[in-house]
């Protein structure tokens, strides 16, 4: 396994490469990311994983200063499955002094996730489109649990006429449904058993689309009553926090990401729910059975 940490590096070695599978990662890496590598492995010649924990799409300093690190670890795992080539860019290499270029996706980025996190997307596609770039892959893998990251970067992939393919997987989720991700690390054991109130809440659409609901007013309505039947009194502390606070919960158009009063066949139920100061996402398409636990593969938090 070669391990690049310049850009000199990776152009030196990815000549003698041949087509590439490329899995962009944040690192503390869990099996919905191995997940993502075993696909890019079975599906190309070679197999590129960059771990780099990007300060653009961050917009809170204390996130960024927070997120779980563990790179030994995972250049360990990633060796085991045989993994060709890690790239490890420092924030210097990738964003040197003078760096003053941003790549600004509209239109899908202008919603949910967009205004929640205000220059989130732009910083995922700015790196995103460097490490496209740097290493060339012709496929590159994301899960489908950051659902509005997967379309901002198709979309730029689209307008840009980059020569990649983008690769969207299933949701890794655990044996209670939750879905995987690196952040869940920095849940406490009791917010670890409330969790899962974002899968059973997305469950609780599914199953009512199924059975015929069309309404979105509804179903939304459905997935917060479930989100406060699970998650139980949320009552403010003595300096008004919460347990918990759901940021949204909605239904949208799956290739648009707009929502509209009456559902057609196809359906997106999100959610964003904050768990004391961890916020998790997740996702589900409302005409499709539900995902058994533990067999798909997971977002790579980019």
């Amino acid at each position: 396994m070669q391990i690049c940490r310049s850009v000199e590096e990776v152009r030196r070695l990815r000549p003698a490469m041949k087509a590439m599978g490329f899995v962009p990662t944040m690192g503390f890496l869990h099996e919905g990311h191995l997940s993502l590598v075993r696909q890019a492995a079975a599906e190309n010649d070679t197999v590129a994983v960059s771990i780099f924990v990007n300060p653009l799409q961050f917009d809170s300093a204390a996130d960024l200063d927070h997120y779980p690190r563990a790179v030994e670890r995972d250049l360990a795992l990633l060796e085991k499955e045989g993994v060709d080539l890690v790239f490890l860019p420092t924030a210097e290499l990738l964003y040197p002094p003078g760096f003053a270029t941003r790549v600004e996706v509209g239109g899908v980025a202008d919603r949910l996730e967009g205004p929640a996190r205000p220059g989130h997307f732009s910083g995922v596609a700015t790196v995103v489109a460097k490490l496209f770039n740097i290493l060339q892959p012709q496929q590159a893998y994301f899960g489908r649990k950051d659902a509005q990251q997967c379309a901002v970067i198709s979309r730029m992939v689209h307008d840009l006429n980059l020569p990649v393919e983008v690769v969207t997987a299933p949701t890794f989720r655990e044996s209670d449904g939750l879905a995987a991700s690196s952040r869940n690390a920095r849940l406490t054991p009791a917010q670890r058993r409330q969790a899962p109130a974002l899968y059973q809440a997305l469950e609780a659409a599914r199953q009512a689309f199924s059975e015929g609901e069309r309404n979105r007013a509804r179903l939304e309505a459905l997935m917060t009553r479930t989100l406060a039947e699970q998650l139980g009194e949320n009552a403010p502390d003595a300096e008004g926090r919460r347990a918990w606070e759901t940021d949204y919960a909605t239904i949208v158009d799956p290739d648009t990401f707009v929502p509209s009063e009456t559902l057609g066949e196809e359906a997106l139920a999100l959610l964003a729910v904050r768990l004391g100061e961890v916020r998790l996402i997740d996702n589900m398409l409302l005409n499709s059975a539900s995902i058994s636990a533990g067999r798909d593969s997971s977002s790579p938090d980019y």
